[in-house]
C-alpha cells in the first residue's frame, strides 16, 4: 500500500503569531516537505492546482519537476489537475515530459476543482462542468494511447494527424486517479477507463465516502477490467499527532479553529467524529486508520493533508517525521497483510511497464520499442497518406478493445 502526504499550499496566517508567510516562502516549504517525506521512507507527494489567493499551486509541473530533482524515490502526483479548465493537450505535453525528466515517478489525479470562478478565468463555463470533464479527459487519454489523433468535440478546436509530444516513458502513460467527492458521474468515468478512483474525503463522513467506492467498484467489474475488489482506490486524510493525545488537541485547536476551510463552524470533537481528521497521538491515528479498509475494502494509497491552517514549518516536518517513522510502517505492515493476493498493490510506473511486456509476450506480440516512430505524424502541415491509415487503424484498435471488454462484462451489472 502507497502512503503520502499531498499539499494545496495555502498561505494562511498563524493564529499564535500572527506571521503569514510570503509566497516564495511557502513554496520553499512545499519543496522541504516533498523531499521530507521521501527521507522518512513515504510513497507519494501530492500537489494541489489552484489559480487564486490564498494558495501557490497555480503550475504543479513546475514545481513538481523541481522536486523530482531533489527526490529519487518518492511518486510526484497531484491534488488535483483540473481537468475542465486546462487544455487537454498541454497537460498530456507536460506531464509526460514531468514523466520522462523523473524516470516514471510521476501520476496525476483529474478534478473538476472546488473554485467556481477558475471556468471563467481559462474561458469556460462552470454548467459544463461535467461534460468538460468527460470530454477532455476523452481526448486525454487518446493523446497518450494513440501516436497519431483525429479529433473533433464540443469544447476545443478539431485535430488532425496529431502527435502529443514527448510520448509517455516506455510507452506507458502516467497512471490516473480520477478525483471526485460527491459526482457519481466521475466514478463511472475512473470505472470505464480502468483508471485509479481517489476520494479525497477530508470534510465528509466514512458512509458517504463508502457509497462513492462501493459505486465505483461495482461500475470497474461491469466494465470487465476485473473483479470490484481489484479496483484502484485513494483516499485523503488529515490528522495531528504528539505523543500525548491532550497535548495534540491542546496544541492543533488554535490552528483549527482559526483556519479558512473549517474554523469558526463545528468544534474540533464534533470534526474528529464525523471526518476522518485524527488528532491525538501516533496510536490512535494507527487505530482510526486501519479502521477505514471496513468501509471501501483493501485500497491502494492513503493521502494525508497536514501542512494546513498556518502550522508553522517546524511543526509540519515534525509530523511528516511522526507519520513516516511511527504511523506509517505500522499501517503499511498490517494492511497489507491483510490484502489478499489478487487486489493489486498502489500502482508504479515500473509495475505497469512489466504487467505491459507480459500481456505482449502472452499475446506473441513483438516487445515494445521505444525507436523514434513518428514520421506519420505530421503536427506542421497537416494530413499524409501514411498518417491518415495510422490513425485509422489505431481507432479500429481501440474500438475493437472496447467492444471486446464490453462483451466480457459480468451480465447484469448495467446499473449506475
Amino acid at each position: 500500500m502507497q502512503f503520502g502526504i499531498f499539499s494545496i499550499a495555502d498561505i494562511t496566517p498563524d493564529p499564535h503569531t500572527g506571521q503569514v508567510s510570503t509566497e516564495h516562502e511557502r513554496l520553499e516549504a512545499v519543496v522541504e516537505y516533498a523531499v521530507q517525506a521521501e527521507q522518512v521512507g513515504l510513497d507519494v507527494f501530492a500537489l494541489g492546482e489552484h489559480h487564486n489567493p490564498p494558495f501557490v499551486t497555480s503550475s504543479p509541473t513546475t514545481t513538481l519537476g523541481y522536486i523530482a530533482g531533489r527526490t529519487s524515490d518518492i511518486i510526484l502526483s497531484t491534488a488535483t489537475t483540473l481537468i475542465t479548465t486546462n487544455d487537454p493537450v498541454k497537460i498530456a505535453e507536460d506531464y509526460a515530459m514531468l514523466q520522462h525528466l523523473a524516470g516514471g515517478r510521476v501520476d496525476l489525479t483529474m478534478g473538476r476543482g472546488n473554485t467556481g470562478p477558475v471556468y471563467p478565468w481559462f474561458g469556460q463555463d462552470i454548467r459544463q462542468g461535467l461534460p468538460l470533464a468527460i470530454e477532455n479527459y476523452e481526448l486525454l487519454h487518446r493523446l497518450w494511447h494513440e501516436d497519431v489523433v483525429e479529433w473533433e468535440g464540443k469544447f476545443r478546436t478539431a485535430l488532425q494527424q496529431f502527435t502529443s509530444t514527448p510520448r509517455p516513458l516506455d510507452g506507458v502513460a502516467p497512471f490516473v486517479w480520477h478525483g471526485s467527492i460527491r459526482s457519481p458521474q466521475i466514478a463511472e468515468q475512473a470505472a470505464y477507463y480502468g483508471d485509479g478512483f481517489f476520494h479525497n474525503n477530508i470534510f465528509w463522513p466514512i458512509s458517504h465516502t463508502k457509497q462513492m467506492v462501493e459505486l465505483y467498484r461495482r461500475r470497474y467489474e461491469h466494465y470487465g477490467h476485473g473483479s470490484a475488489d481489484q479496483a484502484i482506490v485513494g483516499l485523503g486524510g488529515q490528522f495531528f499527532a504528539r505523543p500525548n493525545s491532550q497535548d495534540a488537541v491542546n496544541e492543533f485547536r488554535p490552528y483549527f479553529d482559526n483556519a479558512p476551510v473549517y474554523g469558526h463552524g463545528p468544534s474540533l470533537e464534533d470534526f474528529t467524529a464525523q471526518t476522518p481528521l485524527t488528532v491525538g497521538s501516533p496510536q490512535q491515528v494507527i487505530d482510526r486508520y486501519m479502521t477505514m479498509r471496513e468501509h471501501v475494502g483493501d485500497y491502494q494509497r492513503q493521502m494525508f493533508l497536514i501542512d494546513h491552517a498556518g502550522l508553522p514549518r517546524k511543526t509540519v516536518l515534525e509530523q511528516i517525521e511522526i507519520l513516516g517513522t511511527e504511523i506509517v510502517p505500522v499501517l503499511r505492515r498490517e494492511l497489507d497483510a491483510l490484502r489478499p493476493a489478487h487486489v493489486p498493490d498502489g500502482p508504479t510506473h515500473a509495475a505497469r511497464v512489466a504487467a505491459r511486456d507480459a500481456a505482449l509476450a502472452a499475446e506473441g506480440a513483438p516487445a515494445y520499442s521505444d525507436a523514434y516512430r513518428f514520421g506519420t505524424g505530421d503536427n506542421w502541415t497537416g494530413l499524409t497518406v501514411e498518417g491518415g491509415q495510422r490513425a485509422q487503424e489505431q481507432s479500429l484498435a481501440r474500438a475493437r478493445r472496447t467492444e471486446s471488454r464490453l462483451a466480457q462484462a459480468p451480465a447484469g451489472r448495467g446499473d449506475k
